[in-house]
């Protein structure tokens, strides 16, 4: 749950001295539902905002001066709004807050420096998006100044994806930052990222709640194959382009594949177009309160990330195996990019303490690691507290 204001203060004027005029924000995580690495294929997610998150303070100043401090990260950082910015700051966390800063400007912005102190309740490398989180916090707190409540989030989300693109280094698709921004409390988002219409899709599981699995295997995007993964869609697309127009991977027929004649290029195809019509009929599901068809298609959208997409790995394949074998869960996948991170499960609310111990006893003894589990809340986008 996110932190107090009164928490957040305690912990800012311990950083910066005492201050009057003091700003609150939240950022939240998101969990993907369903829709794997579809984001970047132009095609159907469904992801939701997290009661987890980045809280903020936030006192203005009146010169060039950002001064950024977290009291989950080391190191501190002081950018100068006046100056060119580039990668390479120091500590490496505050290049996301840096980079929006840098495309803010650039886009004709004029910020004003602040003081930040920020802490997140988000596991560490969990998959859970911290960093679209800490990139859509910054745009909000940095534009607050200037558009208030009217604040374009779509706009927000947009920059921030570029600025992970070109600043960071992660190609990644929309969906993070999107979800972070437009999050609905209690809703998922049906997200097209083709052309970025949307439907909030009421997230009703009746008897059931949705569990967060962190595997304790920490994952980082740039460092990780999650790059390789765009190059070889990119390259599977522009083999079918050769034989039907088609704009984006989801838009070919499963029959397509066959026009592939790379086994590994096929299967990252195959991945693609079934998982896209995978979340088609979640929605469906869900919008029937067909519950039970949702978790099915939980499970199958694990297998072929775990087969055809090759991302999950041995610590989330056992978690969410230790999930499957519990009578009380619906389904369970993996979420997020994958190479470690989180899974969800769909669980009984009367089995939730049970279904806790035996996947975090099982997953330890077979992986050594201390998992964790979570119950999930759905929450609002970033927002002023």
């Amino acid at each position: 749950m996110m932190y107090t204001k009164d928490q957040l203060l305690k912990a800012f004027n311990e950083t910066y001295g005492t201050a009057d005029e003091i700003e609150f924000f939240f950022s939240p995580g998101r969990v993907n539902l369903i829709g794997e690495h579809i984001d970047y294929n132009g095609g159907l997610v469904l992801p939701a905002a997290l009661s987890l998150g980045i809280s903020a303070a936030v006192r203005r100043r009146n010169d060039g001066f950002v001064r950024l401090c977290s009291g989950n990260e080391a190191g501190k950082a002081q950018i100068n709004l006046n100056e060119t910015l580039s990668a390479g700051i120091s500590p490496k966390w505050a290049n996301y807050p840096a980079g929006v800063m840098k495309y803010l400007i650039d886009a004709g912005h004029k910020l004003s420096g602040c003081d930040i102190f920020a802490l997140s309740d988000l596991p560490e490398s969990s998959g859970l998006s911290s960093s679209a989180a800490l990139e859509v916090l910054s745009a909000f707190m940095m534009l607050f100044p200037e558009g208030g409540s009217k604040i374009d989030r779509i706009k927000i989300a947009l920059l921030c994806q570029k600025v992970e693109n070109e600043f960071i280094g992660v190609n990644c698709g929309i969906m993070d930052q999107f979800a972070v921004a437009m999050g609905k409390k209690d809703n998922a988002i049906l997200l097209n990222t083709n052309n970025l219409s949307y439907e909030y899709i009421p997230f009703e599981l009746g008897n059931y709640r949705l569990l967060i699995m962190n595997t304790r295997k920490p994952r980082e995007l740039s460092d990780s194959k999650y790059n390789e993964r765009r190059a070889e869609c990119d390259a599977a697309l522009e083999i079918i382009r050769k034989m039907k127009p088609v704009n984006n991977l989801v838009e070919a027929d499963i029959e397509d594949i066959i026009l592939i004649k790379d086994p590994i290029l096929r299967k990252r195809a195959r991945h693609v177009i079934t998982e896209n019509k995978r979340v088609e009929k979640s929605v469906r599901a869900l919008k029937n309160g067909e519950i039970a068809r949702f978790g099915h298609l939980m499970g199958a959208s694990h297998d072929s990330l775990k087969n055809d997409y090759e991302v999950s790995g041995f610590e989330l394949d056992t978690i969410v195996e230790q999930a499957l074998n519990q009578p009380s869960c619906l389904g369970a996948r993996m979420t997020g990019a994958g190479f470690g991170g989180c899974a969800i499960a769909i669980v009984e609310e009367s089995g939730i303490e049970e279904f806790s111990d035996r996947v975090i006893s099982g997953y330890k003894n077979l992986t050594g690691l201390d998992g964790e589990i979570y119950i999930s809340i759905i929450e609002d986008g970033v927002k002023k507290l």
